[in-house]
Parts: C-alpha cells; structure tokens; sequence
C-alpha cells in the first residue's frame, strides 16, 4: 500500500528521490503475480470446495475439474513467472510426463475406490463435530499420516525404491509432479485416507481436505519464483520443496506436502530466507532408471540392487 501511495504522489512532484524511484519500478507485473499466485490459489480451492458442498456437486466430477484447473493455472505461471528456465520440460519430457501422469492417476483412483468404501462404513451418520470443526481435525490428521509416510519412504530400504522414482529428475516443475511409481502412491494416498476413514470423519471434511491437499501438492512442486515469507513456516510450499528434493542431505528434509508444522516438530524443517538447493536429483543417478524409461522404473522395486 506504500509503495503504491508513493507512486501516486510522484505524479504530483516534478521530483523524485532515487530511493522513491526504485520502490516504483518494484510494482510490476511479475511482482504482482509473484505475490498473488498462492492466494488465488488457495482461494479458487476454497470456493469450489464450498460451492461443491452447497450445491452438492458430484465430488467425482468436481476433484479432476479442478485439478485440471490447477494443472493449467500453475504451468501459465511456470511460463511467467519461471524459478529456473532451465527446469522448463522439454517436448520428450512432456510425453514421459504424460505417461506418469496417467499412472498416478490411475494409482490415486485405486487408493480411492479402496478407502471409499471404508469411509462409508467408517464414518458416522451424525459427525460428533460441526463440519467447520471437523475439517480442521481431518487437515491435520492427514497431514501428519502423509508426513509420516513420506518420511518412512526415504528410509525404508523397499518403499524408497518405489519412491525414489519421484526424485530421478534433475529439475522441479509442475509437470513431473506425477513421476511416480503407481505403487508409491497407492501406499500413500492410501494410508493418508484409510486415517481418515477409521478416525471416522465425514464424507465432506474429507473431500474438502481433499482437494486443498491436490493443490498443495501440485502448488508446491511448481517452477514458479514465489516467496511465501513467514507462511513457510506454516503451510508447505516450492521454496521449501526444491530443498526436499536437493541433492544435499543437509538441505533436504521438508517432508510435509500441504502443512510445514511437523516439519518444524519432528526436526526436518531446513528452510531459511534465500535458501536455494545445491542441485536436484539423485545423489546417485545410476542407482535408478531414467525418467524416460518408464517401465523398466515401474519394475525398480523387485530388481536385484546392484552390489
């Protein structure tokens, strides 16, 4: 509000101080995306949601809307706004990229259909919370359980061998959000609904919980120059994943996909103003295969480990 009160007054003096004239030249359009990215975001997330629950919208029809939605938002800003150019996919990239896709898709529907059914038995008829309570509690508890199993997965020898697909590409962008082994994110989903179901929240809190995790989780993986300030401390976002997916094991904690809490709690929170990732990857490349070698990445996890 400062910088555009001094910009307004400027019009009116003849003069204008060097220091007046460099806080104007901030006001850009580029600043101005930088700083409205996320909150459009997590405001367009919010209004479906509540629309969806008011209208009573078809939830199966609602959650791919959006992400295709949040899919093409984000990779508009990759173009406007890039953190790194190089990180751009290339015209092959897009097509393995496209492949992944459908494979965690297809991974995220059988999580999906399985724990569905158990929400419905699961879940009570009356919840015991008002839904705008509710849905806080379902946040957390499934965001401490995606924690907990994101974390398990860099450490468990078999589940890295599954999740390690996700870390191949040298580069972070919204595109390869959806490298993955279709195993990996079955466990993952899968888990973080299943806690869900048997902590017996309803059919709504986990929808909305739902789709604000879609967004978070493609938001977070964008190649878009965003800095979130003192909401790093909060909520999850690309500052911080770039680091999870560092090459360096110092920078590389940030488990937390949607909220960055746990993080901070259980001491994996590296994040600091400026932090940029030494490089991204694998510190062992060979130890996996190429992003464009799709099968021979899906049939990883029961080949022999080499040595």
């Amino acid at each position: 509000m400062e910088e555009f009160e001094q910009s307004a007054s400027s019009e009116i003096e003849p003069t204008t101080s060097l220091a007046s004239t460099k806080r104007i030249s901030v006001i850009s359009p580029g600043s101005v995306l930088r700083a409205t990215a996320y909150p459009v975001l997590f405001l367009t997330t919010l209004s479906v949601a509540m629309a969806a629950l008011r209208y009573r919208w078809d939830p199966t029809r609602v959650s791919p809307l959006l992400l295709i939605g949040i899919v093409t938002y984000l990779v508009i800003l990759e173009r406007l706004i890039p953190y790194e150019r190089d990180w751009r996919p290339r015209a092959d990239e897009w097509r393995w990229y496209g492949v992944y896709f459908l494979l965690t898709m297809a991974g995220g529907a059988l999580a999906q259909g399985l724990v569905t059914a158990a929400v419905g038995v699961l879940s009570p008829a009356e919840p015991a919370l008002a839904l705008w309570q509710e849905i806080p509690c379902a946040l957390l508890s499934g965001s401490l359980a995606g924690y907990l199993v994101h974390r398990l997965a860099h450490t468990h020898t078999w589940l890295w061998r599954l999740h390690g697909v996700h870390h191949v590409p040298q580069k972070v962008n919204v595109a390869n959000n959806g490298v993955n082994h279709i195993l990996d994110i079955v466990i993952e989903q899968g888990c973080v609904q299943l806690t869900l179901a048997l902590a017996g929240f309803s059919r709504e809190s986990v929808f909305v919980v739902g789709l604000f995790v879609v967004a978070q989780g493609f938001f977070i993986h964008a190649n878009i120059d965003v800095r979130m300030g003192w909401l790093n401390h909060a909520l999850a976002g690309p500052e911080q994943h770039r680091l999870h997916h560092s090459t360096a094991l110092s920078q590389a904690g940030h488990y937390g996909s949607d909220l960055a809490v746990w993080d901070h709690l259980f001491g994996s929170f590296t994040w600091r103003p400026g932090s940029r990732p030494v490089a991204v990857g694998l510190r062992d490349p060979a130890s996996f295969p190429g992003t464009g070698e799709i099968l021979a990445a899906q049939l990883h996890p029961w080949r022999r480990a080499k040595g």
